[in-house]
């Protein structure tokens, strides 16, 4: 269970800030209720049921965890899959899981796919660049706040990794 002032991962709307518990009656049934506000959009309010099975609601990773995670993009990413239907397919499984760690392959792989196109004029799918987006609004943010630091530091970090593993192929 959480508390009053948590930092929780709430599913695709990432990290919220848990400002209330409190009952309340909806359909002639009380429940208690998680009261949170998206760090994203704190005008968004989002009640969500205490103790519901189907909700997807994490706290947030150690300072450890974190680390790991951040230095698991010096390795290589998840398997890139050329079909780009399965692709998408497997890889909003990985995402919606909320395995950390493999959802930052995901992540791994589709900065080195967006690097490797940029090296030659082309342009990353709308939908890998979403993924993309998404993992670095919730997974990226979550390491800042984990290793206390700001976003662009996890961004030059990750990205010091991937040139020295690249480096290290060549």
């Amino acid at each position: 269970m959480f508390n009053i002032g948590d930092l929780t991962i709430y599913s695709s709307l990432g990290i919220c800030k848990i400002e209330d518990i409190c009952e309340k009656d909806f359909n002639g049934e009380t429940k208690n209720y998680y009261v949170l506000h998206p760090m994203q959009n704190p005008t968004l309010t989002i009640n969500a049921p205490v103790g519901s099975e189907k909700l997807k609601m994490y706290e947030m990773m150690s300072k450890k965890e974190a680390q790991v995670i951040l230095e698991s993009f010096a390795g290589p990413g998840a398997e890139w899959i050329e079909k780009v239907t399965a692709r998408q397919h497997a890889y909003i499984q990985i995402i919606n899981s909320g395995d950390r760690k493999e959802i930052a392959k995901v992540g791994n792989t589709l900065i080195r796919k967006k690097l490797e196109l940029q090296a030659i004029n082309k342009k990353q799918s709308e939908y890998d660049r979403k993924m993309l987006t998404q993992i670095e609004s919730i997974l990226f943010t979550e390491m800042a706040i984990s290793l206390e630091m700001d976003l662009g530091q996890v961004y030059t970090t990750i990205e010091e990794y991937l040139t020295e593993s690249s480096a290290a192929i060549i």
